[in-house]
């Protein structure tokens, strides 16, 4: 059995949105992911999907509970070590893209290599063999405004792929796609899945995703479902 890589006991956070009016975003989830499993978080939206991909990603800090990323305990962690997690261990993808608009494809997920350490001539190589294996050899000096939804997309997934995480989190990957395109994204993820053993976790409101999905989280309430 592959060992446990995510580990969440009862976590909790509240955000203050004024002194009288706090939202419970999460209230006490338990959640356990091994290397390489395929897993979908789902539920209605503000459930607290989002809010505990984040958790997860080190991106923010519970109030309550217990993280463990790879068997490290993350509850004491000081933002540098927080940030060589991030930068190793774990890749991120947006349904908006977060592509930054001025740099071409290639730039975009230069960058990520930028933020792992890696030297310009070993990051660019990488890049360009990454794009290439989205299918976007044609691409690679494009900037975001010269390609589709789609493109974009794999653009965002090599980046998240520049440093080799071992977890990828992917906030509703296929939101902003067609039915077509959201089909070709999604077997694109599970064939990384199975050919790379990379661990996914993915929050979706796309019942094809989440059934593509190994497991299924359920979630409502800040809870789980």
């Amino acid at each position: 059995m592959n060992k446990t890589i995510i580990k969440v006991n009862q976590l909790k956070k509240t955000y203050a949105l004024t002194k009288t009016n706090q939202v419970q975003a999460l209230r006490g989830i338990d959640m356990e992911v091994r290397e390489g499993d395929f897993t979908a978080i789902v539920g209605p939206s503000g459930c607290g999907k989002s809010t505990l991909l984040h958790m997860l990603g080190l991106l923010d800090t519970p109030d309550e509970g217990a993280l463990q990323i790879d068997g490290i305990d993350t509850s004491k962690m000081k933002e540098h070590e927080a940030h060589m997690i991030r930068a190793h261990k774990i890749g991120f993808v947006f349904q908006g893209f977060n592509l930054i608009p001025s740099l071409t494809a290639l730039e975009n997920v230069m960058l990520a290599g930028k933020y792992g350490g890696m030297k310009y001539g070993e990051r660019k190589k990488r890049a360009e063999e990454l794009l290439k294996s989205m299918g976007l050899s044609d691409r690679i000096n494009h900037r975001p405004n010269e390609m589709s939804g789609g493109q974009q997309q794999r653009v965002a997934l090599a980046r998240a792929l520049m440093n080799n995480p071992s977890i990828i989190l992917a906030d509703e990957p296929t939101g902003e796609l067609d039915s077509n395109t959201s089909l070709e994204i999604i077997n694109t993820l599970k064939k990384l899945n199975q050919e790379r053993n990379q661990t996914f976790v993915i929050v979706t409101h796309n019942n094809d995703v989440a059934n593509a999905c190994k497991a299924i989280l359920h979630m409502k309430d800040g809870r789980n479902a």
